[in-house]
Parts: C-alpha cells; structure tokens; sequence
C-alpha cells in the first residue's frame, strides 16, 4: 500500500491524443481526443471500494480548429489579466520595493503570504466581456450534454493569473494538465459530469 498511487486532493488529469490510425475523411474537420480523469474524494488505489464511487473518466472529440482558436483567446485573455495586475494598486503596493525588503518579507512568513498569481483580479468591462466569450467557449467544448451550452452571464469562479493560466496550460495540446485549484476544478468537473 505504501508504493500505491494516491489523490490527496480533488484534482483532473486532462490529456490530448492525436490518433494515428483513425484520420478523418477530407470533407470533416480534424478532431483531436480529450482524455480525462478526476477524483471528487481523495482516493488510495488500493481502496476498491472508494476509487470505484470517487474516480471518474472519459473521453471527448474536440475540433482542431476550435482548440487553437480558444488557446489564442485564452493568451490574450492572460495578457489582459497580467496588464490589469500591473496597474492595480495592491499589486504595485505588495512588491518589495529593494531586495533587503524582500529577503525579510521571504524570512518572515514565506508560507503565509499568498502568491501574486493567486490574487484576484478586479476586471474592467472589457476584460469581463473577453472573459465570459472564453469561458463560454470552454464550457460548450466541455458540455457533455447534446444540447448547446447557452453563453455566460457571470465568471463561475475568482479570476487569477493561476486560473487563467490553468486553462491556457488545459488546451495545451502537447502537455496537457494537472488542475488542483478549487473553483476552477469544481467548475470543469460539472461540465464533464
């Protein structure tokens, strides 16, 4: 049991696939295969009767195009969260100003003081707007459902550098992703489950 696979924590595993054999036809657009796992309680693989109510997987054809399109979105997304970050005054306001300041700040508390990307942004209507279309993308990529997902009305979790990196890192297709973060976590698995 010691050397078995554990999930501490809620945590997905998203993975992409390319797959050799199946090309499509020339008048369908290219899909590439969502691979995905998640955990709703933490699980020990030698515990049968938890890993088989807690552990969830599945698969999804996604469209190439669509991928790239909300990747690029994403980006931008990211670069927008980053300028409104720079500009904002608790932003400005907690960074050391010398390096001596910083060495004390990381002596005294390194544990307990949240990291930048951490944060939550405050966003202007502009970027609210950018972030919703995304969002909105990202959950009718991700419905399971065969009805059209309708557009958000509201951001479903705290906007964070690390959330939105998050999801720019999740439609990465030559890495894929770990996600641990909770509302963003929770909002991903009610999509897929």
């Amino acid at each position: 049991e010691s050397k078995a696979a554990r999930a501490p924590d809620k945590e997905i595993s998203i993975q992409w696939y390319i797959p050799s054999v199946a090309k499509p036809s020339k008048d369908t657009e290219t899909k590439i295969l969502l691979l995905y796992a998640y955990n709703t309680n933490p699980v020990v693989i030698g515990d049968i009767a938890i890993f088989s109510t807690s552990v969830f997987s599945g698969h999804l054809w996604i469209p190439l195009a669509r991928i790239i399109s909300l990747r690029e979105k994403l980006s931008d997304l990211k670069k927008q969260v980053e300028i409104l970050m720079q500009g904002s005054k608790s932003f400005s306001n907690s960074i050391p100003t010398s390096f001596l300041e910083q060495s004390e700040a990381l002596k005294i508390s390194p544990s307990n003081k949240p990291k930048m990307s951490d944060a939550k942004v405050d966003l202007d209507e502009k970027t609210e707007e950018i972030a919703k279309r995304c969002l909105s993308e990202v959950k009718a990529l991700l419905s399971v459902g065969p009805t059209p997902s309708s557009p958000l009305t509201e951001i479903p979790f705290d906007v964070t550098l690390q959330s939105i990196t998050n999801l720019e890192d999740m439609f990465d297709l030559a890495n894929g992703c770990i996600l641990t973060e909770g509302n963003i976590l929770d909002w991903i698995i009610s999509l897929l489950h």
